[in-house]
């Protein structure tokens, strides 16, 4: 199992560290249009509102879906090159910077969150390790925007600067950023990834260890989100996946499909790479035009895996073939399993496979199927189902390492290949844990601990000793320890009875008068969960009396397999329903009240916050939507969405478009009522989300607004869906929403 990737972002700013749908959608067809000159209620004029944001034009289209008519007065919006849509975005910007520049305090509380990010002196992440000795890993020092990639020799223990992104950027260049990267097993050469601007648009490159020189290596349309590049054991060359070419007159909806694997081998030109799989390639393989294959060549197995994703859905498809014959004309794939068997995720140890599953299991159990001849049927338990949620699996050299989870605390069971019999690792100051550096050549993981309101250390498990050992990769922090802030889990009814968990972390003399400042923060998608993580930007808010609470809402994977499934499609209601019984709950204990009280969603949570302010748009004082899916019923025209119909459904259905009617905040705002204040941001690069989603419900928010209360639309025209950003936008932008949002409580 490749090394997991962990961002040390706040989750408040977690603009995607989730990352909501990375893929695709196609065409809509059998609806019928009907174009309007003029709306049932059209919005006010901009006389009405000199000293608001621009207000945009309204140009209605009807959509008949299953009998049913849907308004979209702002379809226009969806041409991002039109000149009126370009400029109004533009005046939304410079609105959203002079209004968020000039609020009282904005200046001070950067300075705080500036000085907060600086806690620790650096910052390690993405480790690979060898089993000599030698590490690779991305660092951002202090002050620093982008993250470098570094190298320690294991005979020198010198640290030596191997990729600086930042040294590429010419004058008038957005910045880069360096996506996934892979050493060579001899550890001459590594392959990365860059991208412009948070554009997430990536193109490989490949550097020489020793001499820091880069190889005329170049290969564009990298897929990204699935798919990391994968060394040939002889070291000559790497698998990647990567995208269709397209002509210029393509539709959007073709850029993600057809995604393709390809082998490169240092020294021949990319066009030349031989092709190793593809939809239609082979009557073994199973592929569709909106699959993402990809390739995995474990360490110390003689097999190689073919995982299929199938679109944004978590079961995956997965054949192994000897890594011998990838090379070959015809590969001799074998199936291990299909999506339904509800395998989410796997691992390698020599011929074993062990694979995480949800089939008739909830929470999940790990079996295993020997690779020369594999049989899901006939699989063997190795962790059984229990009362935690089983979160991950990694093979090390002797043992398996599984992650459980309750309610995104995390823990972590060690159990031997040689013996049965399970352990669970008792880790240090009770910290919640996870694994984040594994190879099946060394037997010692590195363990990455995590509490709400103390830092972070990377442990080394010492396998033998059953000890840790501070590896000192993380330094410790300035602000890592500070006291008088304290964390709390509780579980909360929601409208139909079901306990939903919350977290919640405050100063530990917090008064329960309701007087306190509250942000709750949710996503519910994807059947990812918001885990404990540490963030010394958080004491900017918490210092101010600040409340701050992580609602574990269905749709998410805190519970296992079913709380997803009970927030996803014609359920997705479950996902915003319960984020507002989080936030009553607050309230009635007194946390905070409704003048007082803000939500916060990102991406795919960008659901759950704007259906909470447009169900209930009494209960919040402000909203902060970040790069928000907000028209589902068009999402499917865009190029990240037909993977995505199987998490959220599509219109040629009819129970699944009445969900996605419910589930779309734009159809669901309505004129002539006072909404909480809202400030929409959004990276015009971000190739996730369509930017329009956020202009779209910006300018209907604006318009059919009864209350005094602002609409701001903040566009950052040098970041994506959050990906790749600077550090400086990130915390920039932090200090523009926490502002915005104290300003409201006044």
């Amino acid at each position: 199992m490749r090394d997991k990737i962990y961002c040390l972002i706040s989750l408040t700013v977690a603009i995607a560290v989730y990352g909501c749908c990375p893929s695709l959608q196609a065409p809509i067809p059998d609806v019928a249009k009907v174009e309007t000159q003029a709306p049932a209620s059209p919005p006010p004029s901009d006389a009405a509102k000199p000293s608001g944001p621009p207000i945009a034009k309204f140009e209605n289209v009807v959509d008949e879906h299953w009998g049913v008519q849907v308004d979209d007065p702002y379809r226009y919006m969806e041409n991002m090159e039109d000149p009126y849509v370009q400029d109004w975005f533009k005046q939304q910007a410079a609105y959203a910077e002079k209004r968020l520049s000039k609020l009282l305090g904005r200046d001070e509380l950067l300075t705080r969150i500036k000085e907060l990010d600086k806690n620790k002196q650096y910052r390690i992440f993405n480790i690979r390790r060898d089993p000599k000795g030698t590490l690779f890993y991305k660092k951002l020092n202090a002050g620093e925007n982008i993250s470098k990639l570094y190298w320690v020799d294991a005979k020198t223990k010198e640290e030596r600067l191997l990729l600086d992104p930042e040294a590429l950027k010419k004058e008038g260049d957005q910045h880069y950023s360096m996506g996934a990267y892979a050493p060579a097993p001899d550890l001459k050469h590594v392959v990365y990834g860059l991208a412009q601007g948070g554009s997430e648009e990536t193109t490989y490159h490949v550097i020489e260890v020793k001499t820091s020189k880069v190889l005329d290596v170049s290969i564009d349309r990298i897929e990204t989100a699935y798919n990391s590049p994968q060394w040939s054991e002889d070291s000559q060359g790497f698998f990647y996946a990567r995208r269709q070419k397209l002509s210029q007159d393509a539709p959007a909806t073709d850029i993600y499909k057809k995604t393709k694997v390809y082998y490169h081998r240092l020294g021949t030109p990319a066009d030349s790479d031989q092709l190793i799989a593809e939809m239609g390639l082979s009557d073994k393989v199973v592929i569709s035009d909106v699959d993402f294959p990809s390739l995995t060549l474990p360490a110390k197995s003689p097999f190689a895996i073919l995982k299929i994703k199938h679109g944004d859905s978590n079961p995956l498809t997965l054949y192994t073939a000897p890594k011998r014959t990838l090379l070959n004309k015809n590969i001799p794939w074998v199936k291990i399993c299909d999506a339904t068997h509800q395998v989410d995720e796997f691992t390698v140890f020599g011929n074993q496979i062990y694979l995480r599953t949800s089939l008739d299991a909830p929470k999940y159990k790990v079996v295993k199927t020997n690779l020369h001849k594999p049989d899901f049927q006939q699989a063997k338990i190795v962790i059984p189902e229990g009362d935690h949620v089983i979160n991950s699996i990694a093979a090390a050299k002797t043992a398996l390492y599984v992650g459980i989870m309750d309610a995104g605390i995390e823990k972590i069971i060690k159990r031997p290949y040689n013996k049965p019999g399970t352990e669970v690792l008792a880790l240090p100051d009770g910290a919640s844990g996870l694994v984040v550096s594994v190879n099946q050549k060394i037997e010692n993981p590195f363990v990455y601990t995590n509490f709400w309101t103390k830092g972070s250390k990377i442990y080394e498990y010492q396998a033998k000793k059953g000890t840790f050992r501070d590896t000192e990769l993380l330094p410790k922090g300035k602000f890592d320890n500070v006291p008088g802030f304290a964390s709390k889990e509780v579980k909360v009814k929601s409208h139909d009875g079901v306990l939903v968990p919350l977290s919640i972390v405050y100063p530990e003399k917090v008064k329960l008068d309701g007087k306190n400042p509250a942000l709750v923060i949710g996503y519910g998608s994807y059947g990812l969960s918001i885990n404990v993580r540490f963030s010394a930007i958080r004491l900017a808010w918490l210092e101010r009396g600040g409340i701050l609470a992580y609602a574990h809402v269905r749709g998410g994977g805190e519970n296992g397999k079913q709380w997803h499934l009970d927030g996803q499609k014609s359920n997705k209601h479950n996902t915003w329903k319960d984020f507002i019984a989080c936030i009553e709950y607050l309230i009635a204990e007194g946390y905070t009240s409704k003048g007082r009280v803000a939500g916060q969603g990102g991406s795919a949570g960008g659901i759950l916050i704007g259906r909470t302010i447009t169900e209930r748009p009494d209960l919040l004082r402000a909203a902060i939507i970040n790069v928000g899916a907000l028209d589902t019923i068009r999402a499917e025209t865009t190029t990240n969405g037909v993977p995505n119909i199987m998490e959220f459904g599509t219109v040629k259905n009819e129970q699944e478009f009445k969900g996605l009617l419910e589930m779309s905040a734009y159809h669901n705002v309505k004129d002539g009522v006072s909404y909480p204040a809202v400030l929409l941001t959004h990276g015009i690069n971000d190739p996730r989300v369509n930017p329009w989603m956020s202009g779209k419900m910006a300018a209907r928010l604006q318009a059919a607004n009864a209350g005094d209360r602002p609409i701001i639309f903040r566009v950052d025209y040098e970041a994506g869906h959050g990906i790749g950003s600077r550090r400086d936008q990130m915390l920039e932008q932090l200090a523009d929403e926490w502002t915005f949002l104290l300003r409201q409580f006044d």
